[in-house]
Parts: structure tokens; sequence; C-alpha cells
């Protein structure tokens, strides 16, 4: 874990903006090391480590997926669920212009473009997540229901083991 101070982002501005009480969580960012890097580093539970997923249906109406670090998107299920024929993630380069944020960085809290989210809804669940701070290597740790009250998600139930 590192000691620098977290820097202020988009995301952290937003979460005080709505007086959101989050904790800081600095670590070594590590190239495609995901939720499990960042669980690992921070030792915690990566089940309550909350990825932010860019996607797009097929005619390129970009989306937000929040979805627990060791699970997957069912893909099928969310378009199934939305009513349109196919949800894929967005390359690294569209979702970087979508939300603002650099893919690994990515936040739900203070993106460039508003979206519509949608969040696994098992992650209510959960005492305490750590979700994206704006930055590579900076998660905040919120109650779920912050999440809720800030961006309004519409909660659904896509969620896949990983294998």
């Amino acid at each position: 874990m590192t000691k620098e101070k977290p820097s202020v982002t988009a995301a952290t501005r937003e979460l005080l903006k709505h007086g959101v009480p989050f904790t800081h969580h600095l670590y070594q960012y590590e190239e495609k090391g995901g939720t499990a890097a960042s669980s690992r580093e921070l030792g915690v539970d990566e089940h309550s480590v909350i990825k932010t997923l860019v996607m797009e249906t097929e005619v390129k109406s970009p989306l937000v997926v929040l979805m627990h670090g060791d699970r997957q998107v069912s893909t099928k299920q969310l378009a199934r669920h939305l009513g349109v024929k196919t949800v894929a993630p967005c390359k690294p380069e569209v979702a970087d212009r979508h939300s603002g944020y650099q893919v690994g960085g990515t936040s739900p809290f203070g993106t460039r473009k508003q979206m519509p989210v949608y969040m696994e809804q098992s992650i209510l669940n959960l005492e305490k997540i750590y979700i994206n701070g704006g930055k590579r290597g900076y998660l905040v740790g919120l109650h779920p229901s912050e999440i809720v009250r800030v961006l309004n998600p519409t909660l659904v139930h896509v969620a896949i083991e990983e294998v």
C-alpha cells in the first residue's frame, strides 16, 4: 500500500458534493491486475471490490454496469433486461471518452457523459464496498446505499460466477 496523499478527482468531488462519507484506499496499480490485485493489495474480499464497466448496446448507446470484482456480467441477461439485441464492453478508448477516466481508473461518480447506471442487486447486501475513486491505484470505501442515493442505478440480476 502506498502512503501518498490521495488526489482530488472528479469522482471524489462528486462524492463530497453529495455529502457521502468515504475512506481513501491507495494501492500499487498493476496493469491487467483488476480487482484481484486491488483486493489483495488492500487485504479485502474481492467480492466487495466493485468494478465499474462501461458498456454499449448495438446502437452504441453507452451505459455503466457495477459488478462484484469476482463476478462477470451476463451480457445476454443484461440485453434482455434492457430490451436490446446486444450489450458489449466498450473498447478502452471509447470507454475513456464516455467516462472521462482512464480504463483501470473508471469511477461511476463524476463521469464526463451522463450514462444510465445498472448495479448488481446483491451489492446492496454488503456492509462496505470499495469502488474506483477516479484514477488507477485509488479506491474509495463507502456503504453501497450511497450509490443508490447519488446515482439512482437500476438494480439488476446479471452476475455470473467467474471460472
